[in-house]
């Protein structure tokens, strides 16, 4: 596994479950191509992690996609492993968010991953091999007061997935949904949430690791459906 020639990609960097898979995937001899929309924070990771690139990307663009791909092809390769870590959130009651709210959240988290989906999977078709993950969260599997703008883009996100799994596995390519049921250890969260326990906490580094094994799962023995959620978490 550890082929300087083969090629990753992870899209939604960032200091957080982002930039711990493309780390991980670095470890692993891969070199990765690292989309976001802020181009600044990519190019941390890219002086960080050898044979990386950074591609600002907004991944609801279809035409910007296209062009991403087509230099990530020219630079690096075709992607073997590609993670679609995009998300966008926002909560409240059905009867006070703004619709276009919720429209925003469907196109980050469900049509990017069309789009996306439909960039990378012809190549690895045709190559016979290839994993797509999804990183998602229990949101994709419930719907609960507040996250009305939010869960239904999730729920969407996991069957479209699903949809690509059940179609593509037969021809090579591993399809994943990745649940995360948890708070995730961040800056950010850990001052939202003073209170709670560190072992509420799950670790970008593990879910990375997770991602990067499930990735890596023989033919024989693929996942679709993956939980992951802390010692601690409550469910």
């Amino acid at each position: 596994m550890n082929d300087d020639n083969r090629v990753a990609l992870v899209a939604g960097v960032g200091r957080g479950t982002g930039g711990a898979i493309a780390r991980r995937l670095a470890a692993g001899g891969y070199r990765v191509a690292l989309l976001a929309r802020s181009e600044s924070r990519m190019k941390e990771f890219e002086a960080e992690l050898p044979g990386s690139l950074a591609l600002p990307c907004d991944i609801t663009d279809p035409a910007a996609l296209d062009a991403t791909m087509a230099r990530c092809r020219a630079e690096l390769g075709e992607p073997e492993i590609v993670v679609h870590n995009a998300a966008r959130g926002v909560w409240g009651s059905f009867l006070d968010i703004d619709p276009a709210e919720m429209e925003a959240n469907f196109q980050v988290n469900t049509m990017s991953l069309l789009h996306l989906g439909r960039a990378v999977a012809p190549a690895m078709v045709a190559a016979g091999r290839g994993a797509i993950i999804v990183t998602g969260n229990t949101s994709a599997w419930r719907g609960k007061p507040d996250f009305s703008g939010f869960a239904p883009t999730k729920a969407a996100q996991r069957i479209l997935a699903e949809a690509m799994a059940r179609e593509l596995g037969p021809q090579g390519v591993h399809v994943a949904y990745v649940v995360i049921d948890a708070v995730i250890d961040l800056r950010w969260t850990r001052k939202r949430f003073p209170d709670l326990p560190d072992e509420r906490f799950a670790k970008t580094e593990a879910i990375a690791e997770t991602i990067y094994q499930v990735a890596h799962q023989d033919p024989g023995a693929w996942s679709f459906n993956v939980e992951l959620r802390p010692a601690g978490e409550i469910w």
